[in-house]
């Protein structure tokens, strides 16, 4: 563990070097081809979904006969450039968030998003902005970590709603535990009223997901909470989501992301997409559940789901 912390904080003092590097544009295009290191570096974003996504991505690679070390570098403008340079060799991301990212270090920061609700749009959108820059995306799977909303299992059945489609033709008004963003972001406030007809009275700024902002929907002083479709904790206060029907939602799938010129191999690929045939959202809540509620490791979470999935031997 020491060895790993100062070896942590020695990539964190070279990161920081690394962002005033070159420009995209005074390296050009990359044109290394596919390289297959023997010993890969797994960065995990310091959040339990992300560590859990970096331990597996370890352990399947390991069987693969890689050797793997992983570390926690939890500013996305510090161990995205570690990606790219090859400090860090492979990353679990989200698609349309990465590619919003990707755009605005290339584009500016007011650059129009290119993530959307569809899959197919926005993972074409980030590959386009990844791959000059070495990186590749690999394939999503079914996992997905998306904004979500949620009122009290007893608020949907009084009014029959089981889709914010559902909350918009009741007519209710509804006051929303949130980011204090939310007010300006299109899939928050503006697009609930604007796609779903929602009547929303007012933003009680609480933060997304947290224990604050959900007692506040389970005592009834605000009608439904921002938070996530990987959210483990919404039973523990009689919530329930409502599903996004008409697709406001970006398309978050769960997406390696991997330096190409020394991970970008088939043999990697093959070994991180055996994931995408069994990891599933409700997966992603569980394990998450499993860490922050009962205190398991993700390291030892992870190996479990993977033995139990047939993943690991």
């Amino acid at each position: 563990m020491r060895l790993r912390a100062a070896a942590a904080a020695a990539l964190l003092l070279a990161l920081t070097a690394c962002t005033t590097g070159p420009s995209l544009e005074d390296r050009g295009e990359v044109t290394a081809p596919p390289g297959d290191s023997k010993h890969l570096t797994i960065g995990s974003a310091g959040f339990t979904e992300s560590d859990l996504l970096a331990q597996m991505y370890a352990q399947l690679l390991n069987q693969a006969g890689y050797q793997t070390s992983l570390i926690t570098v939890a500013n996305r403008e510090l161990y995205e450039p570690a990606l790219e340079s090859g400090q860090i060799d492979v990353v679990p991301e989200y698609a349309a968030t990465f590619a919003d990212w990707l755009n605005a270090r290339t584009n500016g920061p007011d650059a129009p998003p290119v993530g959307s609700p569809d899959l197919t749009t926005t993972m074409r959108a980030l590959r386009r902005l990844a791959t000059p820059r070495g990186l590749t995306v690999l394939d999503p799977g079914r996992a997905v970590d998306q904004n979500a909303f949620a009122v009290t299992a007893a608020y949907a059945r009084r009014h029959h709603l089981g889709t914010l489609s559902d909350l918009g033709a009741s007519g209710l008004k509804v006051r929303l535990a949130a980011g204090d963003e939310c007010v300006q972001r299109p899939y928050c406030e503006p697009g609930l009223k604007k796609v779903y007809g929602i009547d929303i009275t007012g933003i009680d700024p609480k933060g997304v997901g947290t224990t604050q902002a959900k007692r506040a929907v389970q005592s009834g002083q605000d009608q439904m909470v921002l938070t996530t479709t990987t959210d483990a904790t919404l039973d523990q206060f009689g919530l329930v989501l409502l599903a996004d029907d008409r697709h406001l939602q970006n398309a978050d799938y769960v997406v390696p992301v991997v330096n190409r010129a020394r991970a970008g191999s088939e043999r990697v690929t093959k070994a991180l997409g055996k994931l995408n045939d069994v990891l599933t959202t409700a997966d992603l809540a569980s394990m998450n559940q499993q860490v922050d509620s009962w205190r398991r490791l993700a390291q030892d979470v992870a190996r479990t789901y993977l033995r139990d999935k047939g993943l690991l031997k």
